[in-house]
């Protein structure tokens, strides 16, 4: 019995060991497919079934269909780019001829209905030419085809340019329009950083009233450095406040004022394409403060 029992012992031992490789081996090759996923280059065809398991088999069809969602997915983003872009050049031509025949007929000699007819007709190409920019960039952004190049920087210069566009409009609603300077570096794409500052300073003149302010800073945190808008306008009720980020979005108050709803959620594709985010500080009767936040590095 003893012997029996000895050779029952080493028999159980071999199976354990046995299983034991058996699992190690099936837990490298499922790393091994992981890895292959995770890096782009997994392809069915490299596995031979007979030594796939019934979940590594599964796991192939499952990355499988992945990656054809994946493309399909990217196929429907560059027909909606591609359906964009045909749509912004087919309109630009008459929308050009729109707005050159309004001022033409805005100097002519017109009863006071038809020279106000005359100016909302501008004042709606206008609104049109904005929106048509707005779902460019906006759709190029989402697509990736206009891809931001963050790189290390100083915060200040793209503040100053910003004010300076936007001078002009602050002075023709006699609206304070001031850059508290100082100095800052942080990681980010220039270009598409003024444009989403320069969105936050065309909010925050638009809906501020004469007499009042708006003040562009800057602040330095450890990690994340913010480029800072705040207005003395009405403010924005804390229920609306994630609201007006989304795309054609305009809250009921504002609905007669310039613009078409879509410059707050570009704001946020440029922060989050980036690395960094806005955040809202508000409340009614006592103005907003956006702050566009980048990486520090």
């Amino acid at each position: 019995m003893t012997a029996l029992a000895a050779v029952a012992i080493l028999a159980c031992a071999g199976v354990l060991l046995w299983r034991r490789a058996h699992e190690r081996r099936l837990l490298l090759h499922l790393e091994a497919m992981l890895d292959a996923a995770m890096d782009g280059r997994f392809r069915e065809s490299d596995y031979d079934e007979r030594q796939l398991s019934s979940l590594e088999n599964r796991l192939a069809r499952y990355l499988a269909s992945g990656s054809s969602a994946r493309r399909q997915i990217e196929a429907e983003r560059n027909q909606l780019n591609a359906l964009v872009t045909d749509i912004s050049h087919q309109t630009r031509t008459p929308l050009a001829n729109i707005q050159l025949y309004s001022q033409l007929l805005a100097e002519e000699p017109l009863t006071a209905q038809g020279a106000e007819c005359t100016r909302q007709l501008a004042a709606q190409a206008d609104k049109l030419e904005d929106l048509i920019n707005a779902l460019v960039k906006t759709s190029r952004l989402e697509t990736g085809i206009l891809a931001l190049h963050p790189t290390p920087g100083e915060m200040a210069e793209v503040a100053r340019c910003a004010v300076r566009q936007y001078a002009d409009a602050a002075a023709r609603k006699h609206v304070h329009l001031t850059f508290a300077a100082s100095e800052g570096r942080a990681v980010f794409d220039a270009k598409w950083t003024e444009e989403a500052l320069c969105n936050l300073l065309d909010n925050a003149i638009k809906y501020t009233p004469a007499g009042g302010r708006v003040t562009v800073s800057l602040v330095v945190y450890e990690l994340f450095a913010a480029f800072v808008v705040a207005d003395s306008g009405p403010g924005i009720a804390e229920a609306d406040q994630a609201r007006i980020f989304a795309r054609f979005e305009r809250l009921a108050q504002h609905a007669q004022a310039p613009g078409v709803g879509i410059g707050l959620y570009l704001v946020r594709q440029i922060a989050t394409s980036q690395g960094g985010y806005v955040r809202l500080e508000s409340a009614p009767g006592e103005g907003a403060r956006f702050a566009l936040f980048v990486p520090r590095g």
